[in-house]
C-alpha cells in the first residue's frame, strides 16, 4: 500500500529570494547524522552556514560558524553577531522541539523553514505499543504547530517525512540491526517478515533538505522521502547479513516468545526502546510514494546498496 503526502497550495518565493545560495543558512540539529551530512553539502553549495549546538563546546570548523543553542523561548543566542542572522533555516532535530525555538527563528527574520518529521506519524499510529502511539501523536501535533506558526507569521515552510534512514553506521535502524547481529549472531523474525520497506540513505535526505530551500514549488508543502528500492523486511535483513560477510541466520519466533525476548533485551540500554510492536510491523507494508518529492525537489534516492561503512 502506498501512502501519499498531504500537501497545501504552494506559495511561491518572491523575486527578492532569487539565488538563495548567497544567503545565510542556520541549522538546528547540526551534530546529528542528517545534520552533519547537510553541513558538508550546504557549505559546498555556497551557503554561509550557522550551526547551533548544545553542550559546553562547539565542534571545530573554519567553514561553519557554531553558536550555542539558547534556552527555549529565548530570542537569540548569547553574543550572536547580527551578520549571522539567517533567513533560511533547516531543523534536522526532532520536529517536536522546534516550537521551543520559534522566538529564536523570529528574531533572525526567518523567511523559509525546512524541517524533518517522519513517516512514523502513520506507521506507529495504530501500534500496540502506547509509547509508539505517543510518538505518532507528537509528530502530528508538532507538524500542525509548525504549519500554524509559520503561516501566521508569513514564513514559508516545508516538512519532509523520511522513511527508514540509514548510513555511515550511525543510524538507529540498519546500523542497530547490524550491532544486534554482531552481538548475538542471529536476528529474530515474527512470521514471514514480508512487510515492505524503503530504506533511505542519509545523504539523500540531506540533499532533499537543501533542495527544499531552493524550490519555489516546495513552499508550504509536505513530502515523503522514501528510498529508491522497495524490498521485504526479510530481504532487508539478508542484505545486512551479506554486507557483514555472514550467513543469514534468521530465527522465526512466535509473538509470545518475541514479547518475552523484548522484555529481556530492554534490560540493555541500547535496546530499551524495543517492543513487540516491532515484530508486528515486520509483516506490515510501510511503503510511501515519493513522486511529489521527485517532481519538486529532484529527489532521486539510491537503491538499498549497503557498504561496510554503513554498518
Amino acid at each position: 500500500m502506498k501512502h501519499n503526502a498531504m500537501t497545501s497550495f504552494p506559495h511561491h518565493l518572491s523575486p527578492n529570494d532569487a539565488e538563495p545560495a548567497r544567503k545565510n543558512l542556520a541549522v538546528i540539529g547540526a551534530t546529528g547524522l542528517v545534520g552533519e551530512c547537510l553541513l558538508a553539502l550546504s557549505t559546498k553549495a555556497g551557503w554561509k552556514v550557522t550551526a547551533y549546538y548544545r553542550g559546553e563546546s562547539a565542534p571545530a570548523s573554519e567553514a561553519i560558524e557554531w553558536l550555542p543553542l539558547p534556552q527555549p523561548g529565548v530570542a537569540a543566542a548569547p553574543h550572536s553577531p547580527s551578520e549571522t542572522a539567517a533567513k533560511y533555516w533547516i531543523c534536522t532535530a526532532p520536529i517536536w522541539i522546534l516550537p521551543e525555538y520559534f522566538a529564536l527563528l523570529e528574531s533572525q527574520g526567518i523567511r523559509r523553514l525546512v524541517t524533518l518529521s517522519s513517516t512514523s506519524r502513520f506507521t506507529k499510529k495504530d501500534s500496540s505499543d502506547p509509547e509508539e502511539q505517543a510518538v505518532s501523536r507528537r509528530l502530528a501535533e508538532a507538524e500542525a504547530r509548525v504549519q500554524q506558526w509559520a503561516e501566521s507569521g508569513g514564513v514559508e515552510w516545508v516538512i519532509l517525512r523520511p522513511t527508514l534512514i540509514y548510513g555511515f553506521g550511525r543510524d538507529g535502524n540498519i546500523a542497530e540491526i547490524a550491532r544486534f547481529i554482531r552481538r548475538f549472531g542471529f536476528f529474530p523474525l515474527f512470521g514471514k517478515a514480508q512487510g515492505l520497506r524503503q530504506p533511505v540513505h542519509v545523504q539523500d535526505v540531506a540533499h532533499a533538505c537543501l533542495a527544499a530551500l531552493e524550490s519555489s514549488a516546495a513552499a508550504n508543502r509536505v513530502y515523503n522521502l522514501s528510498g529508491g528500492e522497495t524490498l521485504s523486511y526479510r530481504d532487508m535483513l539478508i542484505r545486512v547479513f551479506t554486507c557483514m560477510g555472514r550467513f543469514p541466520l534468521l530465527l522465526p519466533v512466535p509473538l509470545l516468545a518475541f514479547q518475552i525476548a523484548c522484555a529481556l533485551f530492554r534490560l540493555f540500554p541500547r535496546y530499551r526502546h524495543w517492543s513487540s510492536a516491532m515484530a508486528e510491523r515486520m509483516n506490515r507494508d510501510m511503503a510511501f510514494d515519493h513522486s511529489q518529492a521527485a517532481r519538486d525537489l529532484a529527489f532521486k534516492p539510491r537503491a538499498f546498496a549497503l557498504f561496510p561503512e554503513d554498518l
